[in-house]
This record gives structure tokens, C-alpha cells and sequence, in this order.
């Protein structure tokens, strides 16, 4: 069964300006996994463009074909890398994983 793993971020910054920065810096670092992590089939980064005041500010949306593949991208030491930065600018995150 494949898997659909979908991630929300709230980003720490006060300010819009910084917050749009974390979202670009932490969308690139997350697209760059695509061709390092194999068992990346198909990966989306994006911010949210409406709603500020009450949406998430920071969205992916990555499939994989099973579970098993979901945990080594989770565990892959570049995966780790990325997470690490993106930890570091976030104050709340929300995750599921749906089958597809």
C-alpha cells in the first residue's frame, strides 16, 4: 500500500518577513532530499498563501510506496539533516500518513 505523507508547520517567527524566509530556506533544504532519498516518489514543499491567521504556514505533501520506504526516508542521514534546520524555525508541527 503506498502512503501519502502530509506535514503541517507553524513557524516560530513573529514577523512576516522572517517566517516567509524560514518557509523558502526550509522548502529548499526539503526539495533537495528528492534524488538524494530513493524512496522519495514524489515530493511537495510549499507555504500557504491565504488565511495567515489561522492556516499553517508551511505544507508537504510527499508519497512513498509503503511504510517501510516512509521510515528509511525518515531515517536517512540527509533526511535527518533537513529536519534539524527545519526543527529550528518551527514552534508547532502536525503530520498523517494516508494510504493512496
Amino acid at each position: 500500500m503506498s502512503i501519502r505523507h502530509i506535514v503541517l508547520w507553524k513557524l516560530a517567527a513573529e514577523d512576516a518577513d522572517t517566517r516567509a524566509l524560514h518557509a523558502e530556506q526550509a522548502a529548499e533544504r526539503l526539495l533537495a532530499l528528492v534524488g538524494v532519498v530513493e524512496e522519495i516518489q514524489r515530493m511537495e514543499v510549499a507555504p500557504n498563501v491565504a488565511y495567515p491567521a489561522t492556516n499553517w504556514d508551511l505544507a508537504l505533501v510527499a508519497d512513498f510506496a509503503d511504510v517501510d520506504a516512509l521510515e528509511r526516508y525518515q531515517a536517512h542521514p540527509a533526511h535527518q539533516e533537513a529536519t534539524a534546520f527545519v526543527r529550528s524555525v518551527v514552534s508547532d508541527r502536525a503530520a498523517i500518513d494516508l494510504p493512496i
